[in-house]
């Protein structure tokens, strides 16, 4: 019998998720995209929803606990309950200025917050 070989190291950090800061260092590279190249809205608009989303769990696992990231994680429920179970492209085109304006609140609660990113 072979073994097989150890996976390779792109397992999650410790404590069984993402840092806030990685996440949020990611949705701040979404600034360089948008809607505006043809073609690229329905790729710009999933990926703000994911780092959202990757966002939201991350600041859930933090050891500072949700109730430090309250308002970030309020604004995300918000954007879900507004979404639905629907990440159709029809349904995030629909509600891109929600999928902005949350991740802007956000971008401007943690640059009040550098301690959670830098």
């Amino acid at each position: 019998m072979t073994e097989e070989p150890p996976a390779s190291s792109t397992a999650e950090p410790a404590l069984g998720g993402e840092k806030v800061r990685d996440v949020f260092a990611r949705l701040q590279a979404t600034y360089n995209d948008g809607c505006t190249t043809p073609g690229n809205c329905e790729y710009f608009l999933g990926r703000v929803l994911d780092e959202l989303t990757s966002l939201d769990e991350a600041s859930k696992a933090d050891p500072q606990g949700p109730e430090h990231f309250k308002e970030p994680l309020a604004w995300i429920a918000k954007l879900r309950a507004e979404l639905g179970e629907d990440s159709s492209f029809e349904n995030l085109k629909k509600h891109q200025d929600l999928l902005t304006e949350t991740r802007d609140k956000i971008n401007n609660w943690m640059q009040g917050h550098p301690e959670d990113y830098r």
